[in-house]
């Protein structure tokens, strides 16, 4: 009885000892200890066993995931926890919890180039071309663009501060916002009648899930009532789903190269065009800016590369490279750039962006739209 109980002693004792391998003696540990237990769980291990205050196991470990992605330097790579996995699923779907706006990167924090109508942000007055220089009094400059977004999203009925920088304000204002459980309107149209012309004005928030799709119905809708020319409306679109860009640009494109992909360890592919587009005879504009980003990028360079479409508005984004994702044993998921992307005529963008064909800006001053006045004004000159 007693040799049981000693062995058990032993087999727990050991059970300890390999989860607090700094607590064993040297010469033990040298013999018992693989050499290979990384540096990684030294620390953590020390953390939990020394530290003055209790800290989650879990959170420690995804705090040294996210510091591997981040160690690369990349805006576009990410590590998300399992919780963040599941929002970043639902975004791909046209869901989130949070305050409904769009973003982009910038050296200064996360410029908002787009807020839904009726959302917490719109009635918290945050407009277009505002920029957000810290979550919860935490600057945001300088981190990835993936976790400061993660930062201000979160469960509806909960707040976030924000500190938001306007131009021409010296300093920034601080906002509280109330989260909610948002629909992401992704995609619109309508016709607007122009100098006696009817052109339809269809718009895109985001390259989701089936989006294609979603922007097919509302052209044949604005052509069914009548539009002899469409106004393609990217502008705070920043991307999405890579074969979603390929379909919603054969909505317009008839046949050819929409894009060829290529990096050191992702074979290279040519996405063509898929067929059932509209007729080549209905003019178009599309209309972009800053916020223009990614597929919405490479939609837009395929209209200009083939003639399809006038490109109207101020210089896109600059994202010639793609991700993949890749799911993690622990739920959670990496995103990581894999390779770049090259347009038809066999551009790569990264950091240039695509200049307008003819440059338009709004004036945030005044209720009237002045890019989509220039985007509709190029389009009635087409029209025969």
């Amino acid at each position: 009885m007693l040799a049981v109980l000693g062995g058990l002693a032993i087999f727990f004792l050991g059970l300890w000892l390999g989860g607090h391998p700094s607590s064993l003696p040297e010469k033990l540990r040298d013999t018992f200890v693989a050499k290979d237990i990384s540096v990684r769980d030294e620390v953590i291990n020390t953390i939990e066993d020394k530290y003055y205050k209790k800290v989650p196991r879990s959170q420690l470990d995804n705090a040294s995931l996210k510091g591997i992605v981040e160690s690369l330097g990349d805006r576009f790579s990410n590590y998300f926890s399992p919780s963040e996995t599941k929002t970043f699923d639902a975004a791909l779907n046209g869901q989130y919890e949070g305050i409904g706006i769009t973003v982009n990167p910038t050296d200064r924090g996360l410029e908002v180039v787009g807020v839904f109508v009726n959302s917490p942000a719109a009635k918290a007055g945050i407009r277009k071309g505002d920029v957000i220089v810290a979550v919860n009094g935490q600057s945001i400059k300088g981190a990835a663009s993936r976790g400061a977004s993660d930062k201000i999203q979160g469960k509806p009925g909960t707040s976030v501060q924000l500190s938001v920088s306007s131009p021409g304000e010296t300093r920034p204002r601080v906002l509280t916002v109330k989260r909610a459980k948002i629909q992401q309107p992704v995609a619109d149209g309508r016709v607007v009648t122009d100098k006696g012309d009817k052109i339809g004005v269809v718009s895109l928030a985001t390259f989701s899930e089936g989006a294609h799709a979603k922007l097919k119905e509302q052209v044949d809708k604005v052509l069914k009532q009548g539009a002899k020319g469409l106004v393609l409306d990217l502008r705070g679109n920043g991307g999405g789903l890579l074969q979603e860009g390929r379909a919603v640009a054969s909505i317009f494109v008839p046949k050819g190269l929409i894009v060829r992909t290529d990096g050191p360890h992702s074979p290279e592919q040519k996405l063509n065009a898929t067929g059932g587009a509209i007729s080549p005879s209905i003019p178009m504009t599309v209309l972009v800016d800053g916020g223009t980003a990614s597929a919405a990028e490479i939609v837009t360079g395929a209209l200009r590369d083939y003639n399809r479409a006038t490109v109207v508005g101020s210089k896109t984004f600059g994202k010639g490279v793609f991700q993949e994702i890749e799911p993690l044993s622990n739920g959670g998921a990496l995103e990581l750039v894999v390779g770049r992307y090259f347009l038809p005529h066999g551009e790569n963008i990264s950091g240039t962006g695509i200049e307008p064909q003819v440059s338009a800006k709004d004036d945030q001053k005044t209720p009237r739209d002045e890019a989509l006045d220039s985007a509709l004004n190029t389009v009635r000159a087409k029209i025969g």
